[in-house]
């Protein structure tokens, strides 16, 4: 197979990936915020997504079925997180039928607090039946397709789950996400250093020749070469950069100015080993991350990207 057959592979596939983000966008925020709950982790969550949207991408071919893409796209979801679950041996639970009608919430403010500690409580399937049919308004014989069971026993999961859910003092569940330990500050810093400068060459003498740099759902780079050809080819345009805290891992956001003030350009974290960065994720082109991660810090996101990403909030 010759290289240019296998460019041509990568730019049919950069296209179909477009035209999937465009017809998906509408479910963008509701399926991202459905992987952070159900994974009980806002990081957790943005790897499923991720891992969702490249199987719908390469599993769509398979349906030959009309397809409502929504179902379709929440069923990925769920599978994908199930088999994770069971690969770390983590039991995923059992869904039994009972002849009990099931009941709704008294109000709102319950399933907005359920919501902070289903993760704690209940196992991988009957944390996804909850999400889907209370937050997500699926119908009983749709989750019930999506998690393999009977409708019989979604509409039971969901009474028993509620009844525990009243029964347990929420408050005393511990929710805190524990902060990483954030180690070679002086590596971090001259990286910060370098970005404000806009040194490419800088920047490039912190990153391992063998490093993976990413931008997730972007690109894939995988030496130093290559980013050096490739997403540093025109130089950088020396963005501030400053070092946070967000759920729980040291991140740098990069912030661009506008007619508001700074905005939230990227969202970055490195793994530094031997004095190196090693390993370095951009989250530039994900917008429902950088919009929940802009309200988790108290930043404004940015909206308008030139040349070609322009978000809806």
């Amino acid at each position: 197979m010759t290289d240019d057959t296998i460019n041509k592979w990568n730019e049919t596939s950069r296209e179909l990936r477009q035209q999937l983000d465009s017809v998906i966008a509408e479910f963008g925020a509701g399926l991202w915020n459905y992987c952070r709950y159900l994974t009980g982790s806002p990081w957790d969550g943005e790897d499923l997504y991720q891992e969702t949207m490249l199987k719908v991408l390469g599993g769509l071919f398979q349906r030959w079925h009309p397809t409502n893409l929504k179902s379709y796209l929440y069923r990925i979801a769920t599978n994908t997180w199930m088999d994770h679950c069971r690969r770390e041996k983590r039991n995923v639970g059992e869904l039994l039928e009972e002849n009990i009608p099931s009941e709704e919430f008294a109000d709102s403010l319950d399933l907005e607090e359920a919501l902070k500690v289903l993760f704690q409580l209940f196992s991988p399937r009957q944390t996804a039946v909850f999400l889907l049919m209370e937050v997500f308004r699926f119908q009983a014989h749709e989750i019930a397709s999506m998690v393999k069971t009977t409708p019989g026993a979604v509409y039971a999961t969901i009474r028993r789950m509620k009844i525990k859910l009243r029964n347990q003092p929420i408050e005393n569940i511990p929710t805190d996400i524990k902060n990483q330990d954030t180690e070679h500050h002086e590596i971090i810093q001259a990286y910060l250093q370098a970005l404000s400068d806009g040194d490419v060459e800088d920047v490039l003498a912190l990153i391992s020749d063998q490093a993976h740099y990413e931008a997730s759902l972007g690109f894939i780079e995988v030496s130093k070469d290559e980013i050096r050809n490739g997403s540093m080819l025109h130089g950088l345009p020396g963005y501030k950069a400053k070092q946070f805290m967000l759920w729980g891992k040291p991140v740098i956001v990069v912030f661009a100015d506008s007619n508001e003030g700074e905005v939230v350009h990227d969202i970055q974290y490195q793994e530094i080993e031997n004095n190196k960065i090693v390993y370095h994720r951009s989250y530039f082109f994900r917008k429902e991350f950088i919009i929940a991660a802009s309200k988790e810090l108290g930043l404004k996101p940015q909206l308008m990207k030139e040349p070609s990403i322009h978000w809806d909030n």
